[in-house]
């Protein structure tokens, strides 16, 4: 299945659909099979100690593997997380974003699955990893010719 949204259009799919994340999360890049997401990481996403906190991290794999689901389906709002685990592997760097670089593993009429792994920028050792499901409801196959 083709892109059928680019970095662009999820961004402003994010900013008119979620403005609450539009200004701390940004789609990096966006092709068939890799999506790359990151968190501006601000004092906001801080928990004592300097490091980033785990739902900042949690957030950043969420919205990356939803992007990277809407960029083969559309814009499907209502896709929804069922499952999801995340491994905290080692302490992000200090003062540097988070980026997310996250690949389909299927996506079929009903769920898909994806893995993301976050590391700090400029370094490539990840600091978490992450798995998740999610429904895609009835209606997104009209939208996409899933099948």
């Amino acid at each position: 299945m083709a892109l059928m949204m680019d970095a662009g259009a999820l961004n402003a799919f994010l900013a008119r659909e979620f403005p609450q994340v539009a200004t701390g999360y940004r789609v990096e890049h966006a092709e068939e099979g890799l999506l790359t997401a990151r968190l501006i990481v601000s004092e906001d996403h801080l928990r004592p100690g300097g490091t980033v906190s785990g739902p900042s991290m949690f957030a950043l794999a969420d919205l990356a593997i939803y992007c990277a689901i809407l960029s083969r389906i559309g814009p499907v709002a209502l896709a929804v997380t069922t499952n999801a685990s995340i491994d905290f592997m080692r302490k992000p760097a200090a003062g540097v974003d988070l980026l997310a670089d996250c690949r389909l593993l299927k996506l079929g009429r009903v769920l898909a699955v994806a893995d993301a792994l976050i590391r700090s920028e400029g370094q490539d050792q990840p600091v978490a990893r992450c798995s998740m499901t999610y429904s895609i409801p009835p209606n997104a196959g009209q939208i996409s010719g899933l099948s």
